[in-house]
C-alpha cells in the first residue's frame, strides 16, 4: 500500500453511504434472451448444454453426450463465464409480438413442409389421438413427427414388429393407464423385452378416460365424478353434464364439445402434458443435432 493510500485523505475519499454502495464490487448478472444452440452452464450443478427448445417456462438443455435436462428460466446460469438471467424472446423478428402453439412453445415462421422422420408416435383411442393433434399437433410437424391412430393394444406387437424399430427409427406410443397386471401392462412388458425393446416407449396415463385429462372445470365441474362399475364410464359422464348419449353419435358429439373447451396445455392435467412431452423427446433423440465428440 502507498503513503497516499495509507493517507486518511485517501481513506475517507469515498461516501461509503453515497448511492450503489451496497453493490460495489457485486457480480452483476445481465439478462440473456434465450436463443436455440446457446451453450449455458447451470452454475448450482456444473450442467452444460445447449438450448434445444423452450417452452411453458422451461429450458431444455442438451449436453455433448446427448443428455437432456430441463431447468426453469431465471437466474443462476453463467453464459461465456459470465452470470446471466434467462428471459424469452419478447417480440418474433419481425417486430410483431411471439405466437405460441396450444403446446405453449414459440411458433416458428411457416415453413416448407418436412419429410417425415422415420420414427412414429403410435395412440391409442381416436380421441387420445385428436387431443394430441390439437395440442401437439403444429409442433410434431414442426419435427416432422407423424402420429398414427391404433386402435388397441392388442395390435401393439403386430405392429411393432411390422415397424422393426431401430436407433432413428423409434417408435413411441401412448396407451390408455395401465394398470399393473393387466392385460394392456403384460402386453407393454411383452413389447420392451423384445430385442429391439430399447428404441420402443409405451407410456399410459393415469386416467380412466382421455376426457378426465381435460381439467374439469372446463366443462363446468369441480371435479371429474367417479361413476359406478356397472355403468359405462362416458355415459356417466353424459349423464352428469347432462347430455345425450343414446349411441355412439351422441357419444361422439359429447367429446366434440368437451374438445372444443381445450384451447391449449393451460387446459390439460399435468400428468398428460408429462406423458406426451417425454413420447415426442423419446422419438426425437436421434435426430437432434450431435453433440458428441
Amino acid at each position: 500500500m502507498t503513503r497516499q493510500e495509507r493517507s486518511p485523505q485517501h481513506r475517507y475519499a469515498t461516501d461509503v453511504l453515497s448511492a450503489g454502495w451496497r453493490e460495489a464490487g457485486k457480480v452483476v448478472s445481465t439478462e440473456l434472451v434465450v436463443s436455440g444452440g446457446q451453450v449455458l452452464e447451470d452454475a448450482t450443478t456444473g450442467f452444460v448444454g445447449a438450448v434445444t427448445r423452450l417452452e411453458n417456462g422451461i429450458v431444455v438443455l442438451e449436453d455433448r453426450r446427448g443428455k437432456l435436462r430441463s431447468f426453469p428460466l431465471g437466474g443462476g446460469f453463467l453464459h461465456e463465464g459470465r452470470p446471466v438471467t434467462l428471459v424469452p424472446a419478447k417480440r418474433a423478428s419481425a417486430g410483431g409480438p411471439q405466437r405460441k402453439t396450444a403446446s405453449g412453445s414459440v411458433a416458428r415462421p411457416a415453413e416448407r413442409a418436412k419429410v417425415a422422420l422415420p420414427s412414429r408416435i403410435y395412440v391409442e383411442g381416436r380421441h387420445d389421438a385428436e387431443l394430441v393433434e390439437r395440442i401437439w399437433g403444429e409442433d410434431l410437424r414442426h419435427v416432422g413427427v407423424v402420429v398414427e391412430y391404433l386402435g388397441g393394444i392388442d395390435d401393439l406387437p403386430a405392429i411393432v414388429e411390422e415397424f422393426g424399430p431401430e436407433r432413428g427409427r423409434r417408435l413411441g406410443v401412448l396407451v390408455d393407464h395401465l394398470v399393473p397386471g393387466s392385460k394392456e401392462t403384460r402386453i407393454a412388458e411383452q413389447v420392451a423385452r423384445r430385442r429391439d425393446g430399447e428404441f420402443v416407449l409405451v407410456l399410459g396415463h393415469p386416467y380412466v378416460d382421455i376426457w378426465a385429462a381435460v381439467k374439469p372445470d372446463r366443462v363446468g365441474l369441480k371435479a371429474w365424478p367417479q361413476i359406478p362399475r356397472d355403468v359405462e364410464w362416458k355415459a356417466g359422464i353424459c349423464d352428469v353434464l347432462r347430455l345425450p348419449h343414446r349411441d355412439q353419435a351422441d357419444i361422439a358429439a359429447a367429446w366434440k364439445m368437451i374438445l372444443g373447451r381445450v384451447r391449449s396445455w393451460s387446459d390439460l392435467e399435468r400428468p398428460l402434458l408429462t406423458t406426451v412431452e417425454q413420447l415426442i423427446d423419446f422419438v426425437t433423440q436421434d435426430h437432434l443435432d450431435d453433440h458428441e465428440d
